[in-house]
């Protein structure tokens, strides 16, 4: 498993948004790495941000 399908099931499993420190903390992957990453999914539309610095995946 990649670290994009690590932070998309971090999303898909919590019942709320998260920010990138959730993020950090339940996929063991570094701050920098879940930013980038974030950045990522967020530009190709796949998460949605809710309220600032917040995720969730889009609907």
């Amino acid at each position: 498993m990649d670290n994009l399908e690590k932070i998309m099931q971090a999303f898909e499993k919590a019942d709320k948004p998260l920010n990138s420190k959730a993020v950090q903390e339940a996929t063991g992957l570094e701050k920098k790495e879940v930013d980038k990453l974030i950045k990522k999914l967020k530009d190709t539309g796949k998460i949605e941000s809710p309220q600032r610095c917040f995720y969730q995946p889009s609907k």
